[in-house]
């Protein structure tokens, strides 16, 4: 993650020489010359302007632009797997899935976060699995996908270690329960920043205000899915509006400036929820905005759809995420580390 800026070039000063050395340099420089041509000529080699150009070599798209996989389109590629070790990966969840199934995907697909919390349902030779995006391998090329170990048993038998998949991006996946929230260590009312979870569908955006009035206020996404504010957010309680890229949307109230606390609210992303105080209007998904981050991120154009707006105030006590629980440790098993 760190940039390398080439400086300027230095400027060397030149030196004058005596006139009679430099024509001796140029009489030697002038017979090389012609040497060299000579020699090219008669082992038959074509001028380098000459050569004839080679077809052009389309880079893929992935190189171009940084992009989670695209719904309703089924990629082919290969699988590996690999052990967190109980650890949410780089997504920054504070455990794996209690169920284990989870997915860590090559930079160009985990798109600087942009994939973090949606579904990828992978088939294989025994089956298909579906699975969480939890974290990045950092080696893997587009169309890698480098799961936990059960999940690779589940479509594959362990023993032969990669194999031929394909796969998709769920939409619309089922719900473990509502949205939860956990403000990032270290924030204060100078400096937001906040983990949202539990939404199904990657994330598009997060917005946030103080209290129930006043302007919303774009935050923009880190590659370790945390969304930032960096001159705050005020000392709360806020309203955090999330949107997702297919054009869901959900508003949650009370959210406290408690850094380091999971605070689970009672909105969800879609389906309903237990405290539903407006009802669902057709709108257009949002625009994308843009974030921080020095690399470009892409998500799939979204397409109208439902999106529900819910006021729900965060429960009084914080709990862990529904979604997530500590995963006895398993034997360490080949993959991208």
């Amino acid at each position: 993650m760190t940039d390398g800026i080439d400086g300027p070039a230095g400027h060397s000063s030149t030196r004058r020489s005596a006139p009679r050395r430099w024509l001796v340099g140029g009489a030697v420089a002038t017979l090389a010359t012609v040497v060299g041509l000579s020699l090219a000529l008669r082992s038959g080699a074509a001028p380098a302007c000459a050569a004839p150009a080679g077809p052009a070599v389309a880079l893929p798209a992935a190189v171009a632009q940084l992009a989670p996989p695209a719904a309703g389109t089924r990629h082919e590629g290969k699988a590996t797997f690999y052990d967190s070790k109980g650890a949410g990966g780089n997504c920054s969840y504070p455990a794996a899935p209690a169920d284990r199934r989870y997915v860590a995907l090559g930079p160009a697909e985990y798109a600087d976060g942009a994939a973090c919390g949606g579904y990828l349902e992978v088939t294989g030779p025994k089956g298909t699995v579906r699975v969480m995006v939890m974290d990045q391998c950092p080696e893997c090329e587009p169309g890698h996908l480098d799961l936990s170990r059960e999940a690779f048993a589940r479509i594959a038998d362990p023993v032969r270690g990669i194999v031929d998949v394909s796969y998709r991006l769920v939409a619309d996946p089922p719900l473990s329960g509502p949205l939860t929230f956990r403000i990032k260590e270290g924030a204060s009312q100078w400096w937001f920043a906040v983990l949202v979870a539990g939404h199904g569908n990657p994330l598009r955006s997060v917005e946030v205000r103080q209290g129930g009035s006043g302007p919303w206020r774009a935050a923009a996404r880190e590659s370790y899915n945390y969304w930032l504010i960096d001159s705050g957010a005020g000392p709360g309680p806020y309203q955090v509006r999330v949107t997702d890229t297919r054009g869901h949307q959900a508003t949650a109230t009370g959210i406290r400036m408690a850094p380091g606390k999971v605070q689970r609210s009672s909105v969800r992303m879609y389906g309903g929820s237990s405290a539903e105080s407006a009802t669902a209007a057709r709108t257009p998904a949002a625009r994308a905005k843009p974030s921080a981050s020095a690399s470009v991120r892409a998500s799939a154009r979204p397409t109208p759809s439902v999106a529900v707006t819910v006021d729900a105030s965060a429960s009084g006590e914080p709990t862990g995420f529904e979604a997530f629980a500590p995963a006895p440790l398993a034997a360490p098993s080949p993959g991208c580390d």
